[in-house]
């Protein structure tokens, strides 16, 4: 029998390996990889916006260990950080917990429009569904999600014509406190999906559907494993979330096809 130590060694040289191939292959070089980013997808300005999903805990100042959170976010910005160190690339996460479509048109201008996002990526929905189950006075009924949140965009567009949206699904699984009322919690977060679906449209946004990657991921373990309460993910549900986000936007951004995530 081999010695553990030698076992344990030979098991993260293989762990090393593989999370290797997840992103880049061993022949890049930090060179090789800006210089294939076009012109036009340098200096780009990457603002995360929404609730606690995106907040992530991130801190409210300058700090550099906390300022983009530990969610999703943080995952994105810091591999594409790590990857492409001269490509001049700028990361903001101004998430807040507890905000919905309305608290978001408040701050619109200081945390969204002041920043002057190239690519503008929005999770927003949960909190307004939330409103309505648990029959908050600041509850807004669809028509009015929907107008706001084109309101958002449409603002966005007119300070830049050429931003790129990036809209994430809401999603909501039935556990813990979700439970009750699910059907409730199901059909107005699956109302809000398609209004932000419609929108996405409009606005030529690339989707990331959220709630299909939870639940494709539910069936190699129990979704409690994904979104510890059924609406904020674990540590490893924000990391699927990083991957369908840069699976997604690869479309959009060509440097990002860089990646290879199955």
């Amino acid at each position: 029998m081999k010695p553990k130590n030698v076992t344990r060694r030979r098991f993260l040289q293989t762990a090393g390996i593989a999370t290797a191939l997840a992103g880049f292959t061993a022949s890049d070089t930090f060179a090789n990889r800006t210089n294939e980013i076009p012109e036009i997808e340098k200096d780009l300005t990457f603002l995360f916006q929404g609730d606690s999903i995106t907040d992530g805990n991130r801190g409210r100042n300058n700090d550099p260990n906390h300022i983009m959170g530990h969610g999703y976010a943080f995952s994105i910005a810091s591999r594409i950080g790590a990857d492409f160190p001269q490509a001049g690339f700028s990361f903001y996460n101004r998430g807040i917990s507890g905000n919905k479509v309305p608290d978001l048109e408040k701050r619109w201008q200081e945390d969204t429009l002041n920043l002057k996002p190239d690519v503008l990526s929005l999770l927003v929905g949960i909190n307004d569904v939330a409103a309505v189950v648990e029959k908050n006075p600041s509850a807004k009924d669809l028509g009015e999600f929907e107008e706001g949140y084109r309101k958002l965009l449409t603002m966005s567009k007119q300070a830049n014509p050429d931003i790129l949206f990036v809209l994430g699904i809401p999603f909501v699984f039935p556990v813990g406190a979700r439970k009750e009322n699910w059907e409730w919690w199901k059909n107005e977060t699956l109302a809000r999906a398609e209004i932000v679906r419609k929108i996405a449209k409009e606005f030529a946004a690339v989707v990331v559907d959220f709630a299909q990657v939870f639940e494709q991921a539910a069936d190699l373990a129990p979704i409690d494993y994904w979104i510890w309460d059924g609406v904020h993910p674990t540590v490893f549900g924000h990391e699927l979330m990083a991957r369908e986000w840069i699976r997604q936007v690869s479309s959009s951004l060509t440097f990002l096809k860089n990646y290879s995530y199955s």
